[in-house]
Order: C-alpha cells, then structure tokens, then sequence
C-alpha cells in the first residue's frame, strides 16, 4: 500500500526566507528536533557551498555516531554534474541527494534565456543523477522547479527521464504557490500512474494553499499507485509567503475529514514533540509564533465567546478537533523570576558550572569544563543570543562536532 513520507526543508527553503536565517549550530538544533519527531527527511543544506562545509560533515559524523539517526540527511543542489562532483568533493560522506532543475517553458525562456532546451535540461538532470550515483549516493531525487507551470506531458517525460536513470523520487515544485487543491490532486494521480515512480509535493503558499495543495497532491499520488513525499517547514517559514506549515499537514493528514480514514498519517510521527519545536524555531529564527497558528499558536486551544467556552468546559470535543496533550502542551512551564545565571562569551566558570550543574550535566575535571566553556563562548558569537537547554547540551555531549559547526573558513 503507498504512503506518505515527510521531507522537511526548513534548513535548506526555510533559512533562504528574506531577512531571517540560523546559524549552523541552531541549523543542527532543527535537525536534532526533526529527527526526534520521526520525520524521515532533513534537507540540511547546500553541499556545494564552501560556508556550509564543516556544519554538513560535522552533522554527517553526528548521523555516523547515531546522534541524529534514522532521519536521512540530504543535500540540495543543481541538476548539474559541475555541483554534484563539487558536492562530493566538500562532503565525500553524503549519501542523499536532491538535484534541482527548472521544467517550464517561461523558465526556459525568461531564466535560462534560450540557453536550455527542454531536452537538454533532461540530459543536465539525467548526468548529474549518474555521477550522484557513481560517487557513492544512495538516494537521489530529481527537483522539477516550476512544475505547476509545466505541460503535464513535458512533466511526464522528466518523469521517465529521471526513473530511466536511477532516480527514487520527482519534486513537483509548485514554486510560484500558483496551484489549487483540486489540479494538483487531479495532476499528481496522472503523473504517478503514467510515471510509476514516487512524487514529493513541494508547495509555496502565495495563494495560501501550500498545505492544502500539498495533502491533496500527496492524496492523487497515492491513489495513482505510488508513495508520496511531503515537503514540509516548521513553522511555515519559507521563501515569500513561506511553505507548508510541517504541523499542519500531519494534522490534515490524521483528522481532516478526506483523509482521517485513509491511514495517510505517517505512522513513525511524534506529534508530542512538536509544540518544544516550534517554540524552539521561532527562538531560533527570531520569528514569534502568531497567536493563531495551527496547534501552537497560544489562541489554538483558548475559548472566550460564552457558547464556545461552556461547550468546551462540557466536553472539549464541541470546540476542539485534537487534543492539546497530543502536541506535547499542557505541562506547566517554570519561569525563573529571581536570580538567574546565564552563559554568554563574556562568561566565567563559577557560573558556567553553576548552568551546567542544573541541566545535570557533570564533568570529569576542570579541563573539560574548561574546554565546553570555551566552545560555549563561541557558540554564543555564533548565534547572537543566550544559548537554550537543548544548545548548552549538545555543546557539552559532541565538542567536536560543535567547534566544527561553528568554523567556517572562507576559500
């Protein structure tokens, strides 16, 4: 029976959002709460940037190490070989790619300007799949950018072209957010059945129906007979109006009314996981979560007309379609009001021995404290702001990891 898999790309659409971003160490944070949700897929990052080198090997050694295990950590680049070869020669362990190529005749036109035929951009993608290949990958997809814009049968031979070569998977990027429910639905069925080979929904939400595009898409490709992938940010963060929200599309998944009983919902999720998440993305990104986001948005489960607040109190079910206790909320949360010692680069070791001691972390002499608090005055150069709990720690635990995240050396 097909199924859905979830792809995130905060780390690689998400933090090319205008005028926010992470830092490398607050990148591997994402990939650390992604991995303890379930979601199959990290997109991590741009393999053949020179600035993103010691981050993507450092989180591949942590993948090595079992740190972020089962999600597979994948690469985005160009549909070129030029970028594959130079993506394996900066990180000579990465075993996933996703290799990206414009399909539509205004694309061809007006960014390629003539220089790419629609052949030759098969060509482009079918060479670069092959040396991914050859160089030790394990998993390549094929990114159609534009899709929603392309000819169905055009679309349907990048399809076959990419199934000719090995590919696992094709992204239909509907990159513009120009594409509807229903078309999508009825495009993903067609290309699925005619290309037997996997789609991954890649949704913009311009018209603000990336999530509902993205379901309904992932729906047609499952009844045409093969597995769907869901590209997914927390949040909703992504270029222009951002992508589909990753808590929204699991939460249509399991309770929508279309789809509660198709047994779509990824069953390796961790819903309970999400509301630390999102919080910590938004910390992260310095992006407050709106009080009316989906499930955790501080509005999601408050009631204040007199109708819906005496139906809740009867029973939760009048107002609310899921539990509040199934995103992980619901425990009281501790705000210190009194003395507080934080850690920052101008730190010293009484203190920094006073932080670590309450997060229950303990070393083995004064060295090593020492050392950690070294990389912790860096980590907080590095982000610009007081690291949290889950930062502190995975300094403390991977010192080697970290001091790799943190070092970019320009070429």
């Amino acid at each position: 029976m097909p199924r859905v898999y979830i792809i995130d790309v905060t780390n690689r659409d998400g933090v090319q959002t205008s005028r926010i971003g992470l830092s490398k160490l607050e990148k591997t944070l994402i990939n650390w709460y992604l991995n303890e949700m379930g979601i199959t897929q990290s997109e991590f990052g741009f393999p053949f940037t020179y600035h993103e080198t010691n981050y993507l090997n450092a989180n591949l050694e942590l993948a090595e190490m079992g740190v972020l295990k089962p999600i597979r950590l994948e690469g985005w680049v160009r549909a070129l070989k030029s970028d594959v070869d130079l993506a394996f020669k900066l990180c000579p362990k990465i075993r996933h790619l996703n290799l990206s190529i414009s399909t539509s005749p205004i694309m061809l036109e007006l960014k390629f300007q003539g220089k790419f035929s629609f052949a030759s951009v098969i060509k482009s993608m079918q060479d670069a799949v092959k040396a991914a290949y050859a160089q030790g990958a394990e998993t390549v997809g094929v990114n159609a950018e534009d899709a929603s814009r392309t000819g169905i049968e055009s679309l349907i031979e990048f399809g076959l072209g990419a199934k000719e070569v090995g590919a696992k998977r094709v992204r239909y990027c509907d990159t513009l957010g120009a594409d509807d429910p229903l078309t999508i639905y009825a495009r993903m069925k067609e290309l699925a059945q005619k290309t037997k080979i996997p789609w991954e929904m890649h949704c913009h939400n311009d018209l603000g129906m990336a999530v509902a595009c993205s379901v309904a898409g992932a729906r047609g490709i499952v009844e045409g007979g093969q597995d769907a992938y869901i590209n997914t940010c927390i949040n909703a963060v992504g270029e222009r109006a951002g992508n589909a929200d990753l808590l929204s599309v699991l939460l249509a998944l399991k309770y929508s009314s279309g789809f509660k009983d198709q047994n779509l919902f990824p069953p390796e999720i961790k819903l309970n996981q999400i509301w630390s998440f999102a919080k910590y993305a938004s910390y992260a990104f310095g992006l407050p979560i709106p009080y009316n986001q989906v499930g955790v948005g501080s509005n999601a489960f408050a009631h204040e007309s007199g109708i819906h607040a005496d139906g809740a109190l009867k029973n939760r079910r009048n107002y609310e379609l899921y539990d509040y206790e199934e995103l992980g909320r619901g425990e009281p949360e501790l705000v210190e009001t009194g003395r507080m010692i934080t850690v920052g680069e101008y730190s010293g070791i009484k203190g920094f021995r006073n932080v670590f001691g309450n997060l229950e972390v303990e070393f083995k002499n004064d060295a090593e404290a020492t050392r950690v608090l070294e990389l912790v005055r860096y980590a907080n150069v590095h982000t610009q702001k007081p690291l949290t709990r889950e930062e502190l720690i995975f300094v403390a635990k991977y010192p080697d990891q970290a001091k790799k995240i943190m070092t970019v050396t320009p070429p």
